[in-house]
């Protein structure tokens, strides 16, 4: 297991440089920068456009501004925002906590309520529970994050329930700790909501077909034709083979925490990442968006390496060489 970690963090090194390679020139291939803008507008210089250009390192090759952003991540320094004129990492530190605590909220609350939910429909299928419990796991399906993300918002303005927008309320100034715990997770529950009804059906759907296949299979009737208590067959043997594929879908929603939370942040006026990449992209702010993408292809790699890893735990079977 040591060796096996060790390997794939290394394999970490070609896997980011290859990505963070082919982004640099594919944002480089966009039409215009963020000082073409500049250069529109007649109370900026040239001279002071050129200049900046040359702070920024803008005026040598592709590759060399590549290998001079490459430089400066390895002594772990993200470079400076054209637009902020702040450091990057300033700029993410903040925003990323939010987005990995929306994230990370939204996973545990898809997961304990997917998972119970797909082991009860297997048992009662057929029955109208599981056609209740499906018929709702596809209109969850079809309705995309950012749509139940406004029709929460919507909701949350008539009533009044919840708070729309930011992670604080006008009471955070003199609040104990607890109390900002309780009002942080407050502003965190309409957006993890909008995250956890989007993911809920499909995953529903996965757990139930593996917890019916797992029903199905020789070594279910062979435990049961022992005299087993039904509790230890399905609780024990059913259900750790068919979380086994659950497992592999978690590495990939943790790499997607970047990418799937953006509109329903964005939309919930929730401060994290998303909105901060847009306007990167939009205003063509280059180190910002390397940035960004730098950390989504971490998260992607630890995400797999923690599934592979997880994989292991749950089934002895599987030995990673």
């Amino acid at each position: 297991m040591r060796r096996y970690i060790v390997r794939r963090v290394l394999q970490f090194v070609p896997l980011l440089f290859g990505m963070t390679l082919l982004s640099f020139l594919i944002i480089h291939l966009a039409p215009g920068d963020y000082f073409t803008q500049l250069k529109m507008n007649p109370q900026i210089s040239p001279e002071t456009i050129a200049a900046m250009e040359r702070n920024f390192g803008l005026d040598k090759p592709v590759l060399v501004q590549y290998f001079y952003w490459v430089k400066n991540i390895l002594t772990f320094n993200l470079g400076e925002s054209f637009a902020y004129h702040v450091p990057n990492a300033f700029l993410i530190k903040e925003r990323l906590l939010n987005t990995v605590a929306l994230s990370v909220f939204s996973i545990m609350a898809t997961w304990m309520l997917a998972i119970p939910l797909g082991i009860y429909a297997a048992r009662k299928k057929g029955c109208w529970q599981e056609t209740v419990l499906s018929a709702a796991a596809y209109v969850g399906i079809s309705l995309p994050s950012f749509f139940i993300a406004m029709l929460l918002v919507f909701l949350a303005a008539r009533t009044m329930v919840l708070p729309i927008g930011g992670t604080t309320s006008i009471f955070w100034t003199g609040a104990s700790l607890w109390e900002k715990f309780v009002d942080y997770l407050r502003h965190l529950l309409l957006p993890g909501m909008a995250l956890t009804l989007a993911g809920i059906g499909s995953l529903y759907r996965l757990m139930k077909n593996n917890f019916l296949e797992a029903l199905g299979s020789p070594y279910i009737l062979t435990a049961r034709a022992k005299g087993l208590p039904p509790v230890l067959v399905l609780y024990k043997h059913a259900l750790r083979n068919a979380v086994n594929p659950m497992i592999t879908i978690f590495g990939y929603e943790l790499s997607g925490i970047l990418s799937g939370a953006a509109l329903v942040e964005i939309i919930t006026n929730w401060p994290g990442m998303g909105r901060l990449i847009l306007d990167a992209v939009l205003s063509q702010d280059l180190y910002l968006v390397m940035a960004s993408l730098l950390i989504g292809g971490f998260l992607l790699i630890l995400g797999n390496l923690i599934a592979d890893i997880l994989l292991v735990m749950a089934d002895p079977r599987i030995r990673l060489r």
